[in-house]
């Protein structure tokens, strides 16, 4: 039985890093609302929100790899958030994930075991990454 507990993930299905904060969370018992970000891109004042609340910058939500950060000259420094949200808007599978948001707080889950510090309740039994990496014991203890 799932706990009520309000957290939401930007997810993107064929992520294993995503996949793997989303097992994550359901293993701590918790059915979260998935938005698949890139089927359903936030506003940008949602995201601008979101950066804010992750205390990070703009650059540090770009991603790089599989995306069309190069041919759009994204790397260059004088860019301004501004230019960097516009891009991401126009280009959502610039915008890193997953982002979890939970009662807890906002946070970029790279590596996926940081959506460990958002989650409310313990995970629920042992837990491994589809690479094979424990991360969680069979007490629902972190491994390592």
């Amino acid at each position: 039985m799932s706990t009520p507990v309000d957290i939401v993930i930007y997810h993107n299905p064929d992520c294993g890093t995503s996949r793997n904060t989303l097992a994550m969370i359901r293993n701590a018992g918790i059915e979260p609302h998935v938005v698949e970000y890139l089927k359903t891109p936030p506003s940008r004042a949602l995201l601008e929100q979101l950066v804010d609340r992750m205390a990070i910058s703009a650059r540090e939500l770009l991603r790089e790899k599989g995306t069309p950060y190069d041919e759009l000259g994204l790397a260059n420094e004088q860019l301004t958030d501004g230019q960097l949200f516009d891009a991401m808007m126009e280009h959502p599978i610039l915008i890193n994930r997953p982002i979890v948001v939970s009662p807890l707080g906002v946070k970029l889950c790279r590596p996926s075991e940081a959506v460990l510090d958002l989650l409310p309740t313990s995970q629920q039994g042992a837990f491994s990454k589809e690479d094979g990496e424990a991360v969680i014991d069979a007490q629902g203890r972190r491994e390592g």
